[in-house]
């Protein structure tokens, strides 16, 4: 059983990310295995508030120390992300920027949705990013185009292939996360 950090990337009011992210984590348990469910507006760190860089992990705020516990917990990662003008959610970037030490090695996956693109111009923006503190990205990602039609009561209705998509990408974060773990920074 892999200990898998799902991340709602989005803060927004009428997010359509949090039903998405509920049915990544359904599928996520239904593997078998844990999660730690982030939403970023529950976690609501400030803007970038540590006096020193994150490589020296010199924390001087308890939300960022706490921070720094999940990720370095993880043994992979699910980004669940909108696409915001051919990037991704500022939340999202606030809350990479305040570690790096912890993204070392992790696995990270990507469920994406956004118009015609289904997102992939997000991930590609946050694929930079990641690679730049250490997190490794599967090949494997799900890009949800126009996802708020299959919205229903306040849940996301995958279909067949979305299901199979997901249970790949999981299947994929949890064997590298298997396969990196002696070069993360535990």
């Amino acid at each position: 059983m892999a200990h898998v950090m799902i991340v709602v990337g989005s803060v927004r009011p009428g997010r359509i990310g949090l039903p998405i992210a509920e049915w990544v984590r359904s599928r996520v348990e239904g593997a078998g295995h844990d999660v730690d469910f982030v939403d970023l507006r529950e976690l609501a760190l400030p803007f970038l508030d540590e006096p020193h860089h994150p490589s020296k992990r010199d924390y001087q705020h308890a939300h960022t120390r706490a921070w720094s516990a999940r990720v370095e917990a993880a043994d992979a990662l699910i980004f669940v992300t909108p696409e915001y003008n051919h990037s991704y959610s500022p939340a999202l970037k606030n809350a990479i920027d305040y570690l790096y030490a912890e993204w070392q090695a992790k696995p990270v996956g990507f469920v994406s949705y956004g118009g015609m693109s289904g997102g992939s111009r997000g991930v590609t923006a946050l694929e930079l990013v990641l690679s730049s503190v250490g997190a490794v990205k599967v090949p494997t990602e799900v890009n949800l185009v126009a996802a708020s039609k299959q919205l229903a009561d306040g849940a996301f209705a995958a279909d067949d292939r979305q299901n199979g998509g997901v249970d790949a990408l999981i299947a994929q974060v949890v064997a590298y996360g298997e396969a990196l773990r002696p070069l993360q920074a535990r």
